[in-house]
């Protein structure tokens, strides 16, 4: 895959998944803005890397999108590819247990952030450009305790389809599915940092890869959905679960 001059936004791109995936561009030869609300964060990924800019993008905000859109567009003329990386789960319970205010963040912060890249980065998108945004396995998949973050993810996937169905020929809309992976994720959905061995355990238990994925495992994958290799490739969404999501 090469990407030399492409010019890529990866949303959520300070830790975990959205690192790995600004990273993956950058040694492809792309120039990358490296966002995330945690602006130090963003720019020290930057920092490791040729010709990178970074943005302090709060994905739940319209006007940081038409700002990050203006900033891109100045610098670099125009927009390749999007990552569209950011996005969180609530603590994990049962859906009788939550709040509105958790219901709703997730369409909040997993969901209409694909609408605002949409509307403000695709005008500067020329034909042959692509979206790629991060869904869950979740998302096909369902399992207790997450129920709303997993009908966001579920939002995310039919979104990807539709999009790719009204940005065709000129755009491609994809999107990857994720199985559980040892990142900030944890601490958002449990409050830990790391999984205790039994409950690392339960988690591989269902994967019959056997392990949990890595964010290089997503970056790969975003990669290849925005690559000229996949060229034919719209509207799909790449489950990267170690096949979790078979049984």
């Amino acid at each position: 895959m090469n990407f030399d001059d492409k010019r890529v936004i990866v949303t959520g791109g300070g830790s975990g998944f959205g690192a790995a995936i600004a990273r993956g561009f950058a040694s492809k030869g792309a120039r990358v803005m490296v966002t995330d609300i945690d602006v130090e964060a963003a720019q020290a990924v930057a920092n490791e890397l040729d010709g990178a800019l970074a943005f302090g993008l709060d994905v739940t905000s319209e006007d940081a999108h038409s700002e990050l859109a203006e900033v891109v567009v100045e610098a670099w003329g125009g927009i390749d590819i999007v990552a569209c990386n950011a996005g969180m789960p609530h603590r994990g319970g049962y859906m009788t247990n939550l709040t509105t205010e958790q219901f709703d963040f997730m369409w909040t912060v997993n969901v209409r952030p694909i609408f605002f890249a949409t509307k403000y980065f695709v005008p500067h998108m020329p034909p042959g450009s692509a979206i790629v945004s991060t869904a869950s396995i979740g998302g096909r998949r369902p399992r207790k305790g997450l129920t709303p973050y997993n009908a966001s993810k579920g939002a995310v996937i039919t979104l990807t389809k539709g999009l790719a169905v009204e940005l065709a020929p000129d755009i491609r809309v994809n999107c990857v599915a994720p199985v559980s992976a040892a990142t900030g994720f944890d601490m958002s959905a449990m409050g830990i940092e790391k999984l205790s061995e039994n409950r690392e355990k339960m988690v591989i238990d269902g994967i019959p890869m056997g392990r949990r994925a890595t964010p290089e495992d997503v970056a790969n994958s975003v990669m290849f959905l925005a690559s000229s290799e996949a060229e034919f490739l719209t509207g799909v969404c790449l489950d990267v679960d170690g096949g979790r999501s078979i049984g």
